[in-house]
């Protein structure tokens, strides 16, 4: 692991954050062509599929999904639970807080410990090798990490960070992992041309102005709000080019639910996948419903978080095994995958398309 040097906590928050000048805020610009400013026909406020999805019959059944509830990517989740998505179909959820490992929530999901959990594509599809008993039923959003930098830096565009640091939060994340694969895009080598270092979330900024880095990767809410708070530019993000109609957030279900109950298998998709395009379309709402799990953002804050989101763009079946084959094809090129690895044959093995119409 790249070192942090000697930057213990301690020691970087006795610089004083109340020291660090912010820089000229910059507007975030909008990036979802298709959502506008809100204008939006009633096909854009509907989950993808047609399939029809009948509520589970008998007694309301009970499921437990696991999430990282700081994460507004996953704000569809309580949602859910909120506007009666999961009712509909006579589900009920326990939640249950979940910061670990990838490979240990992969495990609680494999032993039934929980039964479904939103989580990134590029944080789970390296671990899902390992033959752990969950699929991938559906890509839920587009868009959540960002490449920040200071606007007087010298860091304008991704061919910039040659010989430079970067500062992430996990060396092994979905952000790096992604910024790595636009670096290739670029003509950069993201291991020879680019030094990574990890910090806690809330020390990127004050290793960004000690000069320790350059540039520093994160997801919402941590992002949207230091780069308010500090100034910071936009320098890339996973809603630009393609990469904005591509899911980074995915749904995964435990193997034995699918196989043993797939009508509550597709029922709690559904019900998720509708709470994502109603959120969509009704951010202050979404926010408000959001902000309980988010301490240092207001619900305008999650709101506006949401709208720059890719909500409104999710997929199924093909088009998601799609979505897994090019994120494979792309983390074989960055070495995370080995190069002999069949991606579209990874891709059918761990998906599973409950909701064919």
């Amino acid at each position: 692991m790249p070192e942090t040097q000697n930057l213990t906590r301690r020691a970087l928050l006795g610089t004083s954050l109340a020291s660090l000048a912010p820089l000229p805020f910059l507007p975030d610009r909008a990036r979802s062509a298709t959502m506008g400013s809100m204008g939006h026909d009633d096909s854009q406020c509907a989950a993808t599929g047609k399939g029809l999805v009948p509520p589970v019959p008998g007694p309301t059944r009970r499921l437990t999904i696991a999430w990282n509830e700081s994460a507004v990517c996953t704000a569809a989740v309580p949602v859910a639970k909120a506007k009666g998505f999961f009712a509909r179909y006579n589900i009920d959820v326990d939640y249950v807080n979940f910061a670990g490992a990838t490979d240990q929530l992969l495990e609680a999901l494999s032993t039934g410990k929980a039964d479904g959990a939103p989580g990134m594509a590029l944080r789970w599809l390296k671990p899902l090798q390992q033959g752990f008993d969950v699929k991938l039923v559906a890509g839920l959003h587009a868009g959540c990490m960002y490449l920040l930098a200071p606007p007087n830096g010298g860091i304008k565009q991704l061919a910039d960070l040659r010989g430079k640091t970067v500062g992430v939060t996990d060396i092994g994340g979905p952000d790096r992992n992604f910024f790595s694969i636009r670096l290739k895009e670029a003509g950069i080598d993201p291991e020879s041309d680019v030094q990574w270092r990890q910090y806690p979330a809330d020390l990127l900024p004050v290793a960004l102005q000690r000069g320790d880095v350059q540039a520093i990767t994160d997801g919402d809410p941590f992002s949207y709000l230091q780069k308010r708070q500090f100034g910071l530019a936009e320098i890339d993000s996973n809603m630009r080019g393609e990469w904005a109609h591509i899911a980074c957030c995915v749904i995964g279900l435990r193997g034995s639910l699918i196989r043993d109950e797939p009508a509550v298998a597709a029922a709690v998709t559904r019900a998720i996948l509708d709470a994502g395009a109603w959120l969509a379309c009704n951010p202050d709402e979404a926010g408000q419903i959001f902000k309980p799990y988010a301490a240092k953002a207001s619900a305008e804050d999650i709101a506006q978080m949401i709208r720059i989101q890719g909500h409104h763009h999710q997929t199924l079946g093909s088009a998601f095994r799609d979505d897994i084959v090019r994120y494979a094809d792309a983390l074989k090129q960055i070495g995370v995958f080995r190069p002999s690895l069949d991606t579209s044959r990874y891709a059918q093995r761990v998906t599973q398309d409950l909701l064919a119409a």
